[in-house]
């Protein structure tokens, strides 16, 4: 693995019965690096978010994040370290404003780490600021019911944000979304990575991944079969059969 890597995953190895998922995946990710996930459907990639994130418990390899092994820990936990993800579906509480949804994760992330405290006005300040990040300052109150697609797309970015996360995995952040809304979620991951979060995007739109990512990592079936520049990686013959077949 690599020396310094926030994220380390190695051997990693999850079955469903019979059925292997995931076998012997290795990966390393560096601190302010941008990474597509890429594959086809049923490759494996939620399969090994969730055994990263903490909602599968992988039965073989590990999982470190910033030197400490992840094995055995909770969802919750993981996030606390600075773990964070979205969810290819928006997972608001829906009978909270927009502004409530980000104060739940400032409370019980950010506030439960180590020496770490926010007060009633730093929290209401930190939703203001992450709200008009994601541009739904002026939608503090409303509720998610309100909001258009892909303002529900920002509302849950906001929310993975709002965890103060050292790595984001944004986990298909732009299906169905326009040409231009796919440009405006872009926009925000990479004025994110600029800021120092560490991101992996998974994805199918193509263009919005070769115009993210600085490295292109490739499951299918289970298998890691490339991972290296974008560029070089769509040229894989391997890469090139399993879309294209043969």
């Amino acid at each position: 693995m690599t020396d310094g890597a926030l994220l380390e995953i190695a051997g990693l190895g999850k079955r469903f019965g019979g059925f292997i998922s995931l076998e012997a995946i290795e990966l390393a990710v560096n601190q302010g690096e941008r990474v597509g996930l890429i594959g086809p459907n049923g490759s494996g990639k939620s399969t090994l978010v969730n055994c990263m994130c903490g909602t599968l418990r992988n039965e073989a390899g590990s999982v470190r994040f910033a030197g400490r092994s992840l094995n055995g820990l909770s969802a919750h936990e993981r996030t606390r370290l600075g773990l964070s993800r979205s969810f290819q579906l928006p997972r608001p509480f829906n009978t909270l404003s927009l502004a409530e949804n980000l104060r739940i994760p400032l409370l019980y992330t950010v506030n439960a780490r180590h020496g770490q405290t926010l007060g009633a006005h730093a929290i209401e300040e930190r939703c203001a600021e992450l709200l008009h990040m994601v541009g739904l300052a002026e939608k503090a109150t409303h509720l998610p019911r309100d909001l258009t697609q892909i303002e529900m797309r920002k509302l849950e970015l906001a929310r993975a944000m709002a965890a103060a996360p050292r790595l984001l995995v944004a986990d298909e952040s732009m299906a169905g979304l326009s040409h231009t809304e796919v440009d405006d979620i872009l926009a925000l991951l990479i004025r994110l990575n600029e800021q120092g979060v560490t991101v992996i995007l998974i994805e199918h739109i193509m263009r919005a991944v070769m115009h993210f990512s600085q490295r292109l990592v490739v499951l299918v079936a289970g298998r890691k079969i490339a991972d290296g520049d974008p560029a070089d990686v769509v040229r894989d013959p391997d890469v090139v059969r399993a879309y294209l077949g043969e």
